[in-house]
């Protein structure tokens, strides 16, 4: 079982790095809200995140990922809700959330 919650894991650590890697390092909010392949590309990343990670709970309920369950909720709230999704509310989980998810995750992955 440890075997599948570490792949899942590592997906959503691939999904990490390969937003980073859409916005490069010159990070612009206005950027992002014009482009709409950009907005696009993360949003998906953000569904696979919230998806391996429900996958990860069903296994271990008591991951040691401060907002698991948010994770999830916002994967929900991407893909149901596509007609609600902020723009505002997107870029302050970029630039909020993901660095302390993907610290989690680093850190997981490498103790177990």
């Amino acid at each position: 079982m440890k075997r599948k919650i570490k792949k899942y894991l590592f997906d959503v650590k691939t999904s990490l790095d390969s937003i980073n890697d859409y916005l490069g390092e010159e990070r612009n909010f206005f950027d992002y809200q014009n482009n709409k392949l950009l907005r696009r590309g993360i949003e998906r990343e953000l569904e696979i995140i919230g998806e391996a990670m429900n996958r990860a709970l069903k296994l271990d309920s008591n991951l040691p990922i401060e907002n698991a369950r948010l994770i999830v909720d916002t994967r929900n709230w991407v893909i149901h809700g596509y007609d609600k999704v902020d723009d505002v509310v997107i870029w302050g989980i970029i630039s909020k959330h993901l660095p302390k998810l993907k610290k989690e995750i680093e850190d997981y992955l490498e103790a177990n």
